[in-house]
C-alpha cells in the first residue's frame, strides 16, 4: 500500500505486496513496444459529472495516453453498468476503466466478461459484491448515515420506476462532507451544478463483481465522509487490490488533488501488457 501526504509521500507495505512510492512526476506512456495502448476510461459518481475528471484528463493527455470520460447516467446500476458496457464496444485494444464513488459500483457491474478490461481503478469508491447495494457500502460514520430529511432534496423524474425519486445532496451535506477540502466559493459552485441521483441508483443490488477476476487498484482518502476509509479498506482487501492512500483529502479528492489519483492511475496503466 502506497500512502501519499501532501506534499510529501510516504511507503507503506502490504503484507502481500511491496508497491514502489509513485513518482511526483508525470510519467512517459509504458505500454510494451508494439502494444496496443490502453484507453483509460473514466465513469463518474452521484452528484457530479464528467467535468470531475477534467484535472485527470489534462495530465493523462499530457502524458500521451489516450483518455475517455463516460456519461453516467445515474438512473439505477444496471442501466448505467449497461450504458458503459455499450460504451466499452466503441473502442478497440485494451482499457483500464477507472470509476469514482457510485462510478465503481457501476465499472464493477459493466467491466464483467469483457476480455478488454485489463484493470479496474476504485477512487473513494465503491466496490460491491454480488447482491451488495451501493447504499450498505457507506460504511459506519458516512456523513449519508444521518436522517435522509436532513440529507437530500427529492424529486419526481420522468419515468422513474416504483417509487424512485432524485435525489440532490443538500447544501451544507455537500460543502462540508462531499467536498470538505476544496474552496468552499468552488464547493458551492459544484453544489449547484450537481447531477441528481436516482435512489435506484444505491438500492439495485450488484449483479456481478468483475475485481474477482480483473486486477484491481484502490486509491483510498483518508478525509472521506461519504464512503468512510474503513469500508473502503474492506473493500479493497477482499479485491486484493493494490491500495494507495491519500493522507487528507475528501469525497472529491479527484478534483482537488487530481495529480495523486492520476498516479494511481497511471501505476494500473503501466501494469497492462
Amino acid at each position: 500500500m502506497t500512502r501519499f501526504s501532501v506534499p510529501a509521500c510516504v511507503l507503506l507495505l502490504t503484507s502481500a505486496t511491496a508497491v514502489a512510492p509513485a513518482s511526483a512526476e508525470r510519467r512517459a506512456p509504458c505500454p510494451t513496444p508494439g502494444a496496443a495502448r490502453p484507453t483509460v476510461v473514466l465513469v463518474h459518481g452521484a452528484w457530479a459529472d464528467t467535468s470531475s475528471w477534467s484535472g485527470e484528463i489534462r495530465a493523462l493527455q499530457q502524458a500521451g495516453h489516450p483518455v475517455r470520460a463516460v456519461g453516467n447516467p445515474l438512473r439505477g446500476l444496471s442501466g448505467d453498468a449497461q450504458t458503459v458496457r455499450d460504451f466499452l464496444r466503441t473502442l478497440s485494444g485494451p482499457v483500464v476503466l477507472v470509476g469514482h464513488s457510485y462510478g465503481g459500483s457501476v465499472i464493477t457491474n459493466a467491466a464483467a466478461g469483457d476480455q478488454n478490461v485489463r484493470a479496474l481503478v476504485y477512487v473513494d469508491a465503491a466496490a460491491p459484491a454480488v447482491g451488495e447495494t451501493t447504499a450498505q457500502l457507506s460504511g459506519s460514520g458516512s456523513a449519508l448515515g444521518g436522517d435522509p430529511a436532513t440529507l437530500y432534496d427529492r424529486a419526481a423524474y420522468s419515468g422513474a420506476a416504483g417509487d424512485a425519486t432524485d435525489l440532490y445532496l443538500k447544501r451544507d451535506v455537500f460543502v462540508r462532507s462531499f467536498a470538505s477540502d476544496l474552496p468552499r466559493d468552488t464547493a458551492h459552485q459544484l453544489w449547484a451544478t450537481q447531477r441528481a441521483a436516482s435512489t435506484a441508483a444505491f438500492t439495485t443490488p450488484s449483479k456481478a463483481a468483475a475485481w474477482q477476476t480483473i486486477p484491481s487498484w484502490y486509491f483510498i482518502a483518508t478525509g472521506d465522509k461519504i464512503i468512510v476509509p474503513d469500508s473502503q479498506r474492506a473493500m479493497a482487501k477482499r479485491a486484493r487490490s493494490k491500495v494507495t492512500e491519500f493522507d487528507g483529502g475528501s469525497h472529491l479528492t479527484l478534483v482537488s488533488h487530481p495529480e495523486a489519483v492520476t498516479r494511481v492511475i497511471e501505476d494500473a496503466v503501466c501494469s497492462v501488457r
